[in-house]
């Protein structure tokens, strides 16, 4: 069995048990933890193996696993997870634009608003990433229909006398 599975068996028992709030008031602080350390050393590598580096962030493998499968998306080169062992060697390249913006969507407030990210960004580099993040949020409709063209539905009216009827 592969620590990722290891990873998700053990989150949704956790949740099963004690519930949802419980795990991520735990897995949350793990998270703060390690991301205010990796934030706080933007400029260090963060190479070795699994366990090792789970050791040196003050966490158990499968927690660490758990804080891989959330930064993995904001990896310069993405890790097989399926594949990551405690003694796989990793070289986590992070892409710090990305994992703001992957901070943003998650909305995980308490990862975003920590201190250490105005050593990496000014405030606004940030404000542009939220505004990036923000835009790729809206929905813009290009295709607007006017009044007198043909109704999309297919009825062959136009749409002021068929659906835009109101």
């Amino acid at each position: 069995m592969s620590l990722y599975k290891d990873w998700t068996d053990m989150v949704i028992d956790y949740v099963k048990t004690k519930g949802e709030a419980a795990f991520w008031n735990e897995y949350g602080s793990i998270e703060k933890s390690i991301y205010t350390k990796v934030l706080a050393n933007h400029k260090n590598e963060i190479k070795g193996s699994l366990k090792k580096l789970a050791d040196e962030y003050g966490t158990t493998s499968i927690f660490f696993m758990g804080f891989m499968d959330g930064i993995n998306e904001s990896l310069v080169n993405p890790i097989d997870l399926e594949k990551t062992e405690e003694d796989t060697e990793l070289n986590l390249v992070i892409d710090f634009e990305k994992l703001y913006f992957n901070m943003l969507d998650a909305k995980a407030d308490y990862l975003y608003n920590l201190p250490q990210w105005e050593a990496i960004f000014s405030p606004e580099k940030r404000k542009e990433i939220h505004r990036q993040w923000r835009d790729s949020k809206t929905v813009v409709n290009n295709d607007k229909i006017g009044r007198n063209d043909a109704c999309p539905c297919g009825s062959g009216k136009k749409y002021k006398k068929c659906c835009g009827k109101n």
